[in-house]
């Protein structure tokens, strides 16, 4: 007897990632992926042209992961009006994510509007280095990776399995970085939106010294502000 599930004509399959020798850094282009999600079969190449924040998470039906899921969809119409896609993921089965997803709805009323992926296999975490083998070799860690329109990884953040993540730091970090990329400004520590950004160093002593000349708001040749940034 054939027990595997009628698939759709046209239906595509989900693809095993090409393997890399080390995780993607800052600057690399995201490895592409298709697999099964909560919302059918995606690939990151499908985002392509807007951010994605891609996180990782421990598992589904966990304490910490729950409150995360939570505050991420609380905070999801942020993301979309800055042009960006949220994309979770975790080893657990997409039968799995289907239940908790369901779960924190009856629980709490909160509705996950974004896909989560499924790894069962750990090919997409071990690709982007999201099972830390220090910490454990069957869960990844909570890993933030900040996808940009091109497609390439402009930040990363790594979490703990037991300490759950700022929604607000991922906001913040993703409008300093479209704020950098807008307007060729680097942002100082604790920015935020109307917040002074900080004018690129100079790169030859001539333009020091022009620097010096000119004044403004600088604290030396090195620091100086933006003023008046929305």
């Amino acid at each position: 007897m054939n027990c595997m599930p009628n698939q759709p004509p046209n239906m595509p399959m989900p693809m095993p990632p090409r393997r890399y020798t080390a995780p993607p850094g800052l600057g690399d282009e995201a490895p592409d992926f298709t697999a099964m999600t909560t919302d059918g079969v995606k690939s990151l190449s499908d985002y392509r042209g807007q951010w994605v924040i891609l996180f990782s998470h421990p598992g589904d039906f966990t304490p910490v992961c729950t409150t995360e899921f939570i505050a991420f969809a609380q905070r999801y119409q942020d993301f979309v009006d800055r042009g960006a896609q949220l994309l979770g993921l975790s080893i657990d089965s997409n039968a799995s994510h289907i239940a908790w997803i369901i779960n924190i709805f009856r629980n709490t009323g909160v509705e996950i509007p974004f896909p989560i992926i499924e790894d069962r296999d750990m090919a997409i975490s071990k690709m982007y280095g999201m099972i830390q083998p220090g910490v454990s070799n069957t869960e990844t860690v909570r890993t933030v990776f900040f996808i940009d329109p091109e497609g390439v990884i402009r930040a990363k953040l790594v979490y703990p399995l037991t300490n759950g993540r700022n929604t607000g730091e991922v906001l913040r970090l993703l409008d300093a970085l479209q704020t950098t990329d807008a307007k060729g400004v680097a942002t100082p520590a604790n920015w935020r939106p109307g917040y002074p950004t900080v004018v690129p160093p100079p790169r030859t002593v001539d333009a020091a010294k022009e620097r010096l000349d000119e004044g403004g708001n600088c604290m030396d040749w090195y620091l100086c502000y933006n003023t008046g940034e929305s």
